[in-house]
């Protein structure tokens, strides 16, 4: 049974490319219909806290002076999640994030790392939400909250239960197309490029090549 990272990262900026920096990451394993590990740490990459980011994420100058350097934890998150499949809300974000300072700490590519996105699985199946920001999908389906919004733990857990929502819908709604095969994370990665007139067509195209997939070996 395949194991899913979802991942989020808490920043100084909007993105590495204008010069944000990663302040804290949390990862969370989700395998099957259920959360099995999580990991969590604040990283201090050097990088100054514009006051308006410290008032929404609570993550201060002060916290992170006494926090482990970027590059350790970075090592530790590698570790944590190799060989899974990443998943996070608002994916080109987060990957542009855990792409610059996996870089920054010489740490090689895990070729399992490929990016699945809620934001736009959820556009797809639902939407009729009035938005599938984070806050609005757990409002939408009455996803349990803990702790602090923008908080990177916090975040990667309703995240986590998201993705469960989003498992269970497809795997609902398309159980005849399916035939008891996984909704894995391949499919989401189809899923989430496939216009949502074609959604069906898109699963039973995929399904098709995994069986043939199958059949060849």
């Amino acid at each position: 049974m395949q194991t899913i990272a979802v991942v989020d990262f808490e920043t100084t900026g909007l993105g590495p490319t204008t010069g944000g920096r990663a302040t804290e990451i949390a990862a969370v394993l989700v395998r099957g219909d259920e959360i099995v590990d999580r990991w969590a740490s604040l990283m201090n990459s050097g990088a100054w806290v514009p006051p308006q980011i410290q008032a929404l994420t609570g993550i201060t100058n002060e916290m992170l002076a006494t926090a482990p350097d970027s590059a350790s934890v970075m090592g530790e998150l590698a570790r944590f999640t190799a060989g899974c499949p990443l998943v996070a809300h608002n994916a080109s974000f987060d990957r542009g994030f855990w792409q610059a300072e996996m870089q920054r700490a010489g740490l090689a590519p895990d070729p399992a790392h490929e990016f699945a996105c809620t934001v736009l699985l959820s556009r797809r199946l639902w939407p009729e939400s009035k938005g599938h920001g984070l806050g609005e999908m757990v409002r939408f389906h009455g996803l349990a909250f803990a702790g602090r919004a923008h908080r990177a733990m916090a975040d990667a857990l309703v995240t986590a239960e998201l993705l469960l929502k989003v498992r269970a819908e497809v795997a609902q709604r398309f159980a005849l197309d399916l035939g008891g095969m996984e909704v894995d994370h391949a499919l989401l990665s189809t899923l989430q490029r496939t216009p949502l007139r074609w959604l069906r067509r898109g699963l039973v195209e995929h399904v098709k090549a995994q069986r043939q997939e199958i059949a060849v070996a």
